[in-house]
Parts: structure tokens; sequence; C-alpha cells
């Protein structure tokens, strides 16, 4: 990665999508001597008018200002369709399934280094970097892994759990090394126009739209009964694909109990029951030691032996120490060292070894 625009071929093109890091990141490209030009991905417009804030002009904008105060060609790359299919509708299926999904996962192998970088690879380009805190490393016989970025607290290397090889191999993420406050700085430093614009919040491209207002516009409400344990009829839910398990907050139901407050632990489909217990670690189906993983995707060669290593089953969770343990069908079981909170069908589990992303499973 550091190859000059004297020597290199093709420029980069940097996904630039109106917030700090993407554009610090395509400022330090330039810095480090290559060519480089801006794309804004444009995957959703609010068309179907649901309630919250999509500022997509506003962050177009954005991503214009920083493109023209850094001096590089910038364009819309419009790919809503592909959108609605890869994402919406893997968000839509799964949530009326049963599961929950993850969009931030799976957007960045499916569009940011999926359908984009096949764009920009079609257009001449080398491949596409972007605002991502991870670390590209270099490993034995031409291969490329992502490994911790210097920023743990930021460290986004979660989000890249499900990305391919060949895709890893035509990525740039240039804020390896920096930690997020140096980011801001840098930005202020170059006089950026969104140096002070606060990150995005919400799914993946869609902006500040709550899931339930997401949901409720395309899935209908099915009421249904929210019951403890021994099956008391506690209130109403409006729908079990509103919810997820763990989930404390907008159950709409008093404790009775003092400094104790309920929470999903299970739901039943077959009866429309929404099922609920305290927050505690004896509650049955709130703590589990153990998961089974499918759709398995490495980065680099598959683990195919029993192994320990490194998990993270959230965001910014610490890593949790795990058996793993390879099934036939692109399948494995993880067993944790310690128990772990509301493990929820649907989600993602990043699997590591010390700092680097070996890959991940649904």
């Amino acid at each position: 990665m550091s190859a000059s625009s004297k020597n290199q071929e093709k420029p980069i093109l940097v996904a630039l999508s109106g917030g700090v890091d993407s554009s610090v990141a395509a400022a330090l490209l330039l810095e480090q001597g290559y060519a480089i030009e801006a794309a804004y991905m444009k995957n959703w417009i609010n068309e179907d008018d649901i309630f919250g804030d999509c500022p997509w002009q506003e962050d177009i904008e954005a991503a214009r200002g920083a493109a023209e105060k850094l001096g590089i060609p910038f364009q819309v790359v419009n790919l809503i369709e592909e959108y609605k299919s890869r994402i919406v509708e893997y968000l839509l299926d799964g949530y009326q399934q049963g599961i929950t999904p993850n969009p931030d996962v799976l957007c960045n192998r499916e569009m940011k280094f999926g359908v984009f970088l096949d764009w920009a690879l079609e257009h001449g380009y080398a491949g596409v970097a972007t605002g991502h805190y991870a670390r590209k490393i270099n490993k034995p016989g031409g291969r490329t892994g992502i490994a911790l970025s210097a920023d743990e607290r930021k460290d986004q290397t979660y989000f890249l759990a499900l990305m391919k090889q060949e895709q890893v191999q035509k990525a740039w993420f240039p804020l390896a090394d920096l930690p997020k406050a140096e980011v801001r700085t840098k930005a202020r430093e170059l006089d950026l126009p969104n140096a002070h614009k606060k990150d995005s919040q919400g799914i993946c491209f869609i902006g500040n739209i709550r899931m339930k207002d997401f949901l409720r516009h395309y899935v209908p409400d099915q009421p249904g009964p929210i019951v403890n344990r021994e099956g008391r009829e506690l209130g109403t839910h409006q729908g079990l694909h509103l919810f997820t398990i763990g989930q404390r907050k907008g159950l709409g139901i008093p404790s009775n109990k003092d400094f104790e407050h309920y929470v999903v632990v299970e739901k039943n489909w077959a009866d429309n029951q929404l099922i609920v217990d305290f927050d505690k670690p004896s509650s049955p189906g709130l703590f589990t030691d153990s998961v089974t993983l499918r759709d398995l995707s490495w980065i680099d060669q598959p683990v195919t032996q029993k192994s320990t290593l490194l998990a993270r089953p959230r965001y910014l969770d610490p890593s949790q120490e795990i058996t793993f343990i390879p099934l036939e069908n692109h399948r494995a079981e993880i067993l944790f060292a310690s128990p772990q909170r509301a493990l929820a069908a649907g989600q993602i589990l990043a699997i590591y070894r010390d700092d680097e992303l070996r890959g991940g499973g649904v």
C-alpha cells in the first residue's frame, strides 16, 4: 500500500459517504501519492416516505464538497435497485422468518465491496477505498488479510467479517493507523466542509430511520400476547418481527419487582407469543454457551480443524475465547469459554485469530 501515482496504472475509487471518515481517507491517499477519484453510492432515497431522517441529498452535497476541497473528480453511482434486491429484501425476509439480520455486515460484502467494487473495476479503477477502521495485511502466497485497526474502540473489522479474498485484494483502508480523534483533527486541519459532521447512525445507507418504523412500513402488524415463562399474559405486542432476543426497551409492560426488568427471551411463532423473563443470568434462554454457525465465510484459508480462536458476537463486543468445531456444509459449532447474553439467530459472529479477522458466519 505504498505505491505512488507514478507507477499506479489505475486510480483508486474512494467511496465518499459524506462523512468525515471517508473524506479523510481520501485525503490520506492523496498525501501518499495515489491517484484517486471519488463516488457516492446512491442506495436509498426514502421514496416510500418512511418516518425518519434519510438525508441522502445532504450526504451527496457533503461528499461533493469534500471532493471539491480535495480537488478530485466526483460522481454519483446509482445502486438503488441492487440495494433493494440485496439488502432490503434480505432484511425484510429475515425479520419475517423470525431472525434478526445484520444489514451492516451484508452491506459491505454485497454493496461496497460487491456491486460498487464491480462497477469500479468495470470502469477502469484499481479498487475501492473506504473510511473503515481496519488494517490490510500481507500474507504468504500473495494473499491478503484484515487485522484490527490502531483504534480498537472504533475498530470496524466486525463489519467486514463476510468479505471474500478477492474483495479484500481490491480494498484500501487508509484509516488503519489513525484513532478517531486524529481523524477529526485532520479534517479540521484540511478545512474539510464536513469536519464537524456527526457520524451517521441507523440502518446501513438508509439514515436515521428506526428499524421498528422501517419494518412496520413494509410488514403488517400481527398483534399477540406477551407472556412470562409460566404462560401468564402481561401485555400485547404488535408483531414478533419487531422484537429481538435480549430486548428490554419498548416492551410496554411494567415489572412487578424492584430493580428488575423484563427482557425478551423467546419468540413462540406457533402461538404468536412474545415470551419475557427478568434480565438476569438465571433466566432460561437469555444466556448460552454454544451456538451453531451457518454460511461460514473465510477471508483467507478456512479453518478445517477443531481450534481455539476468538470471536465477537456483536460490534464492539470484547473478543471472546471460543472452541471452533467445523461441521459439514459451511457450518460450525461454537463453544464459548464463558456464557453469552442474547445471541439472536441471524446475527453475525466474527471470528479472529489474535488480531487477525479470519471470517464469520450467521
